[in-house]
């Protein structure tokens, strides 16, 4: 009866945590370049009946029966979302492959799918908290820094779709850098430290993507589909509401059982 009970309780909080993360991404539905997040659900060990004490079996065939489920894995789901045209000249997009590399206040690198950035007070592009987009000269040393040669205001600057920023300069467009777009391997390589920035994990190896277009003046929109996280976490709550079901009648099973005299 203890392990009905368990069982029940496991799933419960399995599907609990599907509905936290289901209720996240349709938060985020329009947060620019919010990529969705899916749970994974994973057995639980498999326990055995044929143990001293259980008179059901004769030793020759080992029955087992499993024991719950948990959340497993969190993976997050990178497909390319919309393409919105915004006309603001600091707004990039990628379409295709990649991630934009910024630095964070500390100094430290950061990815992000999220092109929203606009030119700061120093005349650097970077994004709604500070961070600095990585834009790299023909030696690829970092140019986009305070008191850098990266000195741009509102709209004097283009963006071509291999990333080169031109400024123009007495009529000319004179090449600053390059803005590049990095990937990893395998879906989980990546680790979430919000803002939609990420990081990768302890043995990732970032590398230069090629396969996209910077699109200036174009924002990626969430990759968040409404009706099809809706009709997810209604599945999820009938599942939660099954596993509540159950573990009420497990309940009452036992209390009848506690009070046989």
């Amino acid at each position: 009866m203890f392990t009905l009970l368990s069982t029940n309780k496991s799933a419960m909080m399995a599907q609990q945590n599907k509905l936290d993360i289901l209720s996240n991404n349709i938060n985020n539905v329009n947060t620019s370049g919010y990529k969705r997040l899916d749970v994974q659900f994973e057995d639980l060990y498999q326990d055995s009946l044929n143990r001293n004490g259980y008179p059901i079996t004769d030793g020759k065939n080992d029955l087992t029966y499993g024991t719950g489920v948990k959340s497993g894995k969190v993976v997050r789901q990178f497909q390319q979302g919309a393409l919105q045209n915004t006309g603001t000249a600091s707004h990039l997009a990628i379409d295709g492959n990649g991630l934009f590399k910024i630095y964070t206040a500390d100094g430290k690198e950061a990815y992000t799918r999220a092109g929203s950035f606009a030119v700061d007070a120093n005349g650097n592009l970077a994004d709604g908290n500070g961070n600095r987009v990585s834009i790299v000269d023909e030696r690829g040393n970092e140019v986009n820094y305070p008191g850098g040669p990266i000195k741009l205001n509102g709209s004097d600057f283009t963006i071509d779709k291999d990333g080169g920023v031109l400024k123009n300069i007495n009529g000319n467009f004179v090449k600053l850098g390059q803005i590049k777009t990095y990937g990893v391997v395998g879906d989980t390589s990546l680790m979430s430290i919000g803002e939609n920035l990420y990081i990768p994990l302890e043995g990732s190896n970032m590398y230069e993507t090629t396969d996209k277009n910077i699109l200036q003046g174009y924002l990626e929109n969430s990759n968040v589909n409404v009706g099809e996280e809706m009709s997810d976490m209604i599945l999820t709550q009938r599942a939660f509401s099954l596993g509540s079901t159950a573990l009420k009648t497990a309940d009452e099973m036992w209390g009848m059982i506690n009070s046989v005299r």
